[in-house]
């Protein structure tokens, strides 16, 4: 093949890449769609004072919203619309519908305007990390994501509700705590810890002996107590960064003053 037809195959590439990334794919879009609507039921609900099936409907919507990019990336059909629309979806799914929720669940019981604040910050924050992630995707490490992704902070408030609905604990009435736990989840997103993202696991990854023992004990609480503990993973986890980070300042102080 001679120079003259290489030069032309390329630009016939990048045509037909560049109308790949703008088309518009069933299969992926249709599951974006499938958490659109998951949390559009979960605004339903918590307007019908629902509750629990809101939480788990936004907890259904993270499980499609992972779902899509990886059917996009299997089977070739990424596109430039399937990302805006997937962060659409989400700005719904894991900052509106969440903020919701936990305002007509609790915090609109404070009285005043603060309940209404609370939930706009982390609706707000939301969106904000979003819009942060799209603009960062292709400069970041793709081991870490900076701040508290959105699914993992709606999984947070929606792990409380669950968990405190279903067993008929009216921790609704403590406004003061849900309105610092909603907040501090909504800064979390915005933040610049460094968040462990996953994509990076190897199914030939070397863990420790005392991880079976820890993965056993955790399938056996999802069986006794699926809500308690899916929100004591989402709190950890939105833990995890800041006292990662805290600890890893206090063993430089320390090292600074032994030696």
């Amino acid at each position: 093949m001679d120079h003259e037809t290489q030069t032309e195959q390329q630009p016939a590439d990048r045509q037909d890449d560049h109308r790949r990334r703008k088309a518009i794919y069933l299969l992926p879009n249709l599951i974006t769609t499938g958490a659109l609507f998951a949390g559009f039921f979960a605004i339903v609900m918590a307007v019908q004072d629902n509750f629990v099936p809101a939480a788990i409907a936004v907890f259904v919507a993270m499980l499609l919203d992972g779902m899509d990019g990886r059917v996009a990336r299997m089977t070739g059909t990424e596109s430039e619309f399937g990302i805006q629309y997937d962060s659409l979806s989400d700005v719904i799914s894991f900052g509106i519908a969440p903020a919701l929720i936990v305002y007509l669940w609790s915090l609109q019981g404070m009285g005043d305007r603060w309940g209404m604040l609370g939930a706009f910050v982390f609706a707000a924050a939301a969106a904000i990390r979003l819009a942060r992630f799209n603009v960062q995707v292709e400069t970041v490490d793709k081991g870490y994501f900076v701040g508290l992704a959105s699914p993992a902070a709606a999984a947070v408030l929606m792990g409380m509700v669950w968990f405190f609905e279903a067993h008929g604990i009216p921790f609704e009435a403590q406004q003061g705590w849900v309105w610092v736990i909603t907040i501090t989840t909504g800064l979390l997103m915005v933040s610049s810890f460094p968040y462990f993202s996953g994509k990076r696991l190897s199914p030939r990854l070397r863990v420790s002996f005392l991880s079976l023992p820890i993965a056993i004990i955790v399938f056996v609480l999802l069986l006794k107590d699926f809500a308690l503990t899916l929100w004591v993973l989402a709190s950890a986890y939105a833990l995890s960064a800041p006292l990662w980070t805290l600890s890893r300042g206090l063993r430089r102080r320390i090292k600074r003053l032994v030696s």
